[in-house]
């Protein structure tokens, strides 16, 4: 009997570490980031994050394409310690307008290449770029990547999900895009600032109208007062005269 519950068990660990194995390349795939939202329309700085799946290699380079159905025409990425980065620009099909000029080349890849060791085993290392400006009418942008370790091997991380499916063995990084807060994506916080702008312009003019309404109101009223006094005296001069001719007579 304890036999037979030790090969139960031993079965049953087996079966656990092939479970593991098998799912290990779901939870360590290259997968993208936004540093706080990536709206739609807007500017966003995104981070690939590339995780070490191998015990004994290690990733020596990241090559990131970039869509071409969505192009994005600014992409610059940040430097990273230890790492040469490369930007690869094409010709696109159909130019895209940005800022009133058409653009007529986008980057299509992103190449980050080990100058010393890499991503050892057991380590990640983010790569952030800034992109923009992000597709208004599209939920997600699909980014495909290649993985290379220092032992030659190369993991492709280029299956797109299918929503309601399971995900891809190796799946490509996913950028999930969110509702711009006002409808205007990167120009909101120009918006805002002009607003601000305006307002504090609104809140001068305010200013130098209260001084000027205020300069006009002591104006008014010295010149009430002058009027006030002048009569006074005009008043004060005939009534004058008249008792010097009661006294004369």
């Amino acid at each position: 009997m304890n036999r037979q519950l030790k090969r139960v068990a031993a079965a049953g660990a087996v079966a656990a570490s092939a479970v593991l194995v098998l799912s290990a390349p779901a939870f360590a795939h290259v997968s993208v980031q936004p540093q706080g939202e990536a709206a739609k329309g807007g500017y966003a700085t995104v981070n690939f994050k590339v995780p070490n799946e191998r015990d004994n290699a290690s990733t020596t380079k990241l090559e990131v394409s970039f869509p071409t159905d969505h192009p994005l025409a600014s992409v610059m990425p940040q430097p990273v310690d230890g790492w040469d980065v490369k930007v690869t620009k094409s010709k696109l099909d159909k130019p895209i307008e940005m800022h009133g000029e058409k653009i007529d080349e986008a980057v299509s890849k992103v190449t980050w290449t080990a100058d010393d060791k890499g991503i050892e085993p057991g380590t990640f290392q983010q790569f952030p770029v800034s992109v923009g400006a992000l597709p208004e009418d599209a939920d997600q942008v699909v980014f495909k990547a290649l993985q290379t370790y220092s032992n030659k091997e190369v993991v492709r991380w280029i299956e797109e999900p299918q929503e309601g499916a399971p995900e891809p063995e190796s799946p490509a990084p996913v950028l999930k895009l969110t509702e711009a807060a006002d409808g205007h994506g990167h120009d909101a916080a120009a918006d805002k600032a002009d607003k601000a702008s305006d307002d504090a312009k609104s809140g001068e003019g305010a200013t130098e109208q209260a001084a000027s309404d205020s300069s006009d109101g002591l104006a008014r009223g010295l010149g009430v007062a002058g009027i006030l006094v002048g009569a006074a005296g005009v008043a004060f001069g005939v009534l004058a005269g008249r008792r010097r001719g009661e006294s004369a007579s």
